[in-house]
């Protein structure tokens, strides 16, 4: 009975696929070639993590430190320390609760004891070589203070100072906002809101020996409220006298700027050793200038689908220190659709705007136009040194310079990305993207920057993007894609480990850590290998294993670019196994006549078309099968909707990915006639009923089992597929209503059985009662 209630069940479920046809061989460039569950990332030993503590969560600040191997985290009132090589082992932890008096004072104030009043760790900085400045919420009323972890990996050290700074213009007050800093030369560069109520956002440089300095306050021109992404430290010369910070950030668009409200994303720039102006702009950065980043994909219509909700960036090394290639993740605010994507930057690009023309507002309509009047030198924006103007300070600026300044921090026209379009778009998908590290790979054909991107349901996408003729036509790849986290929720940091080759990653429920390769998840064989096109692995001659550049050249087999298998692996496989005939799964299928099979079949790599041949015997030539009345092709298989005799027979599954053929399931269908199943059933009744009722330790079926068979021949008189899903849930109904009488029996059963046990139980207690009274009787001594 067991392959016909397999089929039966199979045959129930199969109405629950979605059947596409021909539409099912269509491209599939867009979807992860590999798809891994949580459980399946734990299973393979490629996930490692730390769920969270009872009474902490939003783990959302990160420090990497590869020299003393460990991953600093700030989190709810507590501070981590991981081991880079297993997070969930070796790690230290430092409460960092608000006071009560803070806390009753923010639950007066009116906000939640529980989700904001609190200390949520916002700032985690290299001080020297010994401390880290940390920064929180406070419960909103901002701290910073000193962390020590030691000079080397083990002084083992961990200890949060007990002298608290005020962290105004450090931290935000509201947990819920976002925050960037940076500590360069014993000054913290931060953007942040300034203010409880959250309305007073600035760029601000505290600590260190200059006076603190800040963004213009309350001027939409300069920051119309914004959310800080990042800040970085990038050069402008070999002169540091030239060094420039570069902010981040989102914000709405500025009066005039956008028909009704937007959110535009921006990059800002100010000189390090801007010191403010001496008769205006006071204390205030005089060399504060910002652009918009645009990342949109062009329409055939002229009018571009725009990204324009910046959401993280990274910054990509190069040989020219003064170049990096900027990364930048972007979702979009639309109500129509839901999309991400991820555009790039090159420096000059943005170094160019900012020398172009300024934002002004002229005319009739007070609209923005590029400024065509004369510009004061040395032009607002320049850092006083020897190389421009020769100023050695801004406080020596003219004061033409200062008030243009003042007045005109935008520049009118937009940053636009390399090959003006994105690298990756993403749209009609479950999810945004939210995080993003890159990481250089040396391959055989070439570097890679392979793309690890964070989304807002706990999954990591892994991508490469592939030039095809030049850089400027991108193929993406999308290699992997990994869940995380046990639960969906949004990925709020990331850290990527060259020196370790991990990821680690944050969310507001805990950490994880998995390794940038899983070479081994690819398969065994040479031409899967060479199809995953992943440019850390390569086959070695063994196995799919990490690739490295030094290793012996007759053993590396590798073709990012292309991903061809018949040029690479010929000489390593026999010919008829590069033309598809590994048969990697073979089972043997049972059907009836007259009723409906599926033959499931599904390749690991989710880009594979699959195609289905047939074979009457292992002799007879192949004949492909094709979408048809009675043959219907899926995602998950091949569905037979009214099986004949002359079915029976070899049918092949072949995956065909990149021009490569592959066999992954050969399946034997033997199908057995109407008449022959009659036979079997009516015999198996009467042995059935043949056996005594009380005898419930047969492995014989009793009549109440032989049902389901004939549940199976009343599928036979359904040769669509209509009526299965009415069908089968009568079944299951009268199944669960059998299952629930045969509990109430089993119910009723163990009480009788627990009543004749206490009823036992009663009447030996009252035998020994009288044996002891007996026994006294005979014992006691008799009167004289």
């Amino acid at each position: 009975m067991g392959f016909l209630w397999g089929s039966f069940m199979l045959l129930c479920g199969v109405t629950l696929l979605r059947t596409e046809g021909s539409g099912a061989q269509q491209t599939k460039n867009n979807v992860p070639r590999l798809k891994l569950s949580y459980k399946e990332m734990l299973d393979s030993n490629n996930l490692v993590t730390f769920e969270g503590l009872a009474n902490s969560s939003a783990y959302h600040t990160f420090l990497l430190d590869e020299e003393k191997g460990r991953l600093v985290v700030g989190a709810k009132d507590h501070i981590f320390s991981f081991n880079l090589l297993n997070i969930s082992k070796d790690y230290a932890q430092i409460p960092w609760p608000a006071s009560p008096t803070r806390r009753d004072e923010c639950k007066w104030a009116g906000k939640d004891l529980s989700r904001e009043c609190s200390n949520f760790v916002k700032v985690l900085q290299p001080f020297n070589q010994t401390h880290l400045y940390v920064c929180g919420t406070g419960a909103f009323h901002p701290v910073c203070s000193y962390l020590e972890v030691g000079k080397k990996p083990e002084d083992s050290v961990f200890r949060l100072e007990s002298h608290v700074e005020n962290g105004r213009g450090k931290s935000p007050y509201d947990p819920k906002l976002l925050t960037a800093s940076m500590l360069i030369d014993g000054e913290l560069y931060a953007g942040t809101s300034a203010d409880f109520m959250g309305r007073d956002f600035a760029i601000f440089r505290t600590l260190g020996k200059h006076h603190p300095i800040r963004t213009e306050q309350h001027d939409s021109r300069w920051l119309n409220d914004p959310r800080f992404l990042g800040v970085h430290l990038i050069p402008e010369s070999d002169n540091p006298e030239d060094d420039k910070i570069y902010l981040f950030f989102r914000e709405n668009a500025m009066d005039g700027e956008h028909v009704g409200k937007a959110t535009h994303a921006r990059i800002g720039q100010l000189c390090k050793n801007d010191l403010g102006g001496h008769r205006s702009l006071v204390n205030k950065w005089t060399t504060f200038l910002k652009a918009r980043l645009i990342c949109s994909v062009p329409g055939s219509n002229g009018i571009d689908t725009h990204f324009d909700e910046l959401q993280d960036v990274f910054l990509m090394s190069t040989k020219d220190p003064k170049s990096p290639i900027i990364y930048g993740v972007f979702t979009t605010s639309s109500n129509i659709f839901k999309g991400s994507a991820v555009c790039m930057y090159s420096m000059t690009d943005i170094r160019r705007v900012f020398l172009g023309p300024y934002a002004h507002r002229d005319g009739p309509n007070y609209q923005w136009v590029p400024f065509q009047g004369r510009v004061p030198y040395p032009r607002p924006g320049t850092c006083p040194s020897k190389t421009f103007g020769g100023f050695d300070t801004t406080k020596d600026l003219p004061d033409e310079v200062v008030t243009f300044a003042r007045s005109h921090p935008a520049m009118f026209n937009p940053v636009y990305p390399i090959n003006n379009r994105p690298i990756i778009v993403k749209t009609d998908v479950d999810y945004q993207f939210t995080q993003i590290v890159v990481d250089k790979v040396e391959a055989e054909d070439g570097q890679y920057d392979v793309m690890f991107i964070g989304t807002d349901m706990g999954t990591i996408l892994k991508v490469v993007s592939i030039p095809r003729g030049s850089w400027h036509d991108l193929e993406e790849v999308l290699l992997e894609e990994m869940t995380v986290f046990r639960d969906p929720t949004a990925i709020t940091a990331m850290a990527l480990s060259t020196k370790q080759q991990q990821l680690y990653l944050g969310s507001n429920i805990g950490v994880s850590q998995m390794p940038l390769h899983r070479c081994e998840v690819y398969g065994k064989a040479c031409a899967e290998c060479c199809l995953a096109r992943d440019p850390y692995c390569a086959w070695d001659g063994t196995e799919c294993s990490r690739y490295f550049p030094m290793a012996k050249r007759r053993t590396r087999r590798q073709d990012i670019r292309n991903g061809d298998p018949l040029t690479q692996c010929s000489d390593l496989q026999h010919h008829d196994e590069l033309s598809g005939q590994t048969i990697l799964l073979d089972k043997t299928v049972y059907g009836v006549e007259n009723s409906s099979t599926f033959l499931e079949c599904s390749p690991k790599s989710q880009r594979a078309m699959t195609y289905w041949q047939y074979q009457h015997s292992a002799d007879d030539r192949k004949q492909e099968i094709k979408s048809e009345e009675r043959f219907i092709r899926t995602e998950q298989g091949l569905l037979i909707r009214t099986l004949n005799k002359k079915d029976s027979g070899i049918y092949l599954c072949q995956a065909v990915e990149h021009g490569f053929m592959q066999t992954v399931l050969k399946v034997n269908l033997e199908v057995i006639d109407t008449d022959r199943l009659e036979d079997l059933l009516h015999r198996d009744e009467e042995a059935a009923a043949s056996v005594p009722a009380q005898d419930f330790s047969s492995p014989r079926e009793t009549p109440n089992q032989k049902l389901w068979y004939r549940d199976f021949l009343s599928l036979v008189n359904h040769p669509t597929l209509n009526s299965v899903d009415e069908f089968c849930e009568q079944v299951w109904k009268r199944e669960r209503k059998h299952r629930k009488q045969k509990a109430h029996l089993v119910q009723q059963v163990q009480l009788h059985q627990q009543q004749q046990q206490q009823k036992w139980k009663h009447l030996q207690e009252r035998q020994k009662g009288r044996n002891r009274r007996t026994h006294e009787l005979e014992r006691a001594p008799r009167s004289v």
